[in-house]
């Protein structure tokens, strides 16, 4: 059974994350979505809600699994036995951060491949930051966030 790690903190969960799973979607028999802690990041949402919010967005689909993980992710891909770590891309910035990130994974656990995939050109510019920024300054967010989650906006 292929199956991919998504991880991330998804403060919120975006259209760009949507795009990336649903296209990912044909190639792995599952995708756990981990939502991860990042020590550096100060949350606007709180955990509870991030997790619902991804639950709600793939509530129709069997293929996908929301997770909540500690510590490092090739660990938690160990333990849900994920060969394959997904990551979408939107610029040439996001490869150089994202690239080094797989190297010390790859060298942490040789036996899990990190796959990139570029994010689709019409959400490129999308980002949790802007979206959580457009948001605490009372901004109208729902165009960037999944359909199904809009409402919450």
């Amino acid at each position: 059974m292929k199956i991919a790690l998504f991880p991330g903190s998804f403060d919120p969960f975006t259209k760009g994350h949507e795009d990336i799973v649903l296209r990912a979607l044909p190639l792995f028999d599952k995708i756990v979505i981990g939502v991860g802690s990042n020590t550096a990041k100060k949350y606007l949402f709180t955990l509870e809600q991030r997790i619902a919010w991804i639950k709600t967005t793939f509530k129709n689909n069997p293929k996908v699994e929301v997770i909540f993980y500690d510590g490092l992710t090739v660990d938690f891909c160990a333990k849900i036995n994920a060969q394959y770590i997904l990551r979408g891309l939107r610029n040439p910035t996001d490869y150089g951060y994202e690239s080094n990130i797989a190297l010390m994974n790859k060298a942490l656990n040789n036996n899990i491949e990190t796959i990139f995939m570029l994010t689709s050109p019409e959400l490129m510019a999308i980002n949790s930051t802007i979206v959580r920024d457009i948001l605490i300054y009372k901004g109208d967010a729902k165009q960037f966030v999944p359909t199904s989650i809009q409402n919450d906006f």
